[in-house]
């Protein structure tokens, strides 16, 4: 139970990192909310917890393909907010994101990546 907690600890504290980071320097905060460290955290937990190589791999794997369509989200989010307001926009994103995963998976289908 510990061990558990510890992780979330862990983890809420990345999030809380960031935030702070985002209220003091938008290029910091962004920068290091780039960072994939939650997937870092989480290939950690993996190997910690002895979770066999394949599994931490399909983490890594699966991780780079489902963050390709989140990436308009971004871009439109800042265009979106000044207009809309924030839950507008961000609502508008969370549905961008879903209409572009679901394109993505149908075009990369083709290729052999199967996501959904």
């Amino acid at each position: 139970m510990a061990w558990l907690i510890s992780k979330y600890f862990l983890t809420a504290a990345v999030v809380v990192l960031v935030s702070e980071l985002a209220k003091r320097s938008d290029r910091i905060g962004g920068l290091v909310a780039a960072l994939p460290l939650v997937t870092v955290l989480a290939l950690i937990w993996l190997h910690l917890e002895h979770q066999p190589v394949q599994k931490i791999a399909n983490h890594a794997w699966y991780t780079f393909w489902y963050v390709v369509p989140t990436l308009p989200m971004f871009l439109v989010f800042p265009t979106l907010l000044p207009r809309l307001g924030f839950w507008p926009s961000l609502l508008a994103c969370v549905l961008i994101t879903v209409a572009s995963f679901w394109l993505f998976a149908l075009g990369v289908r083709r290729v052999g990546i199967e996501l959904l």
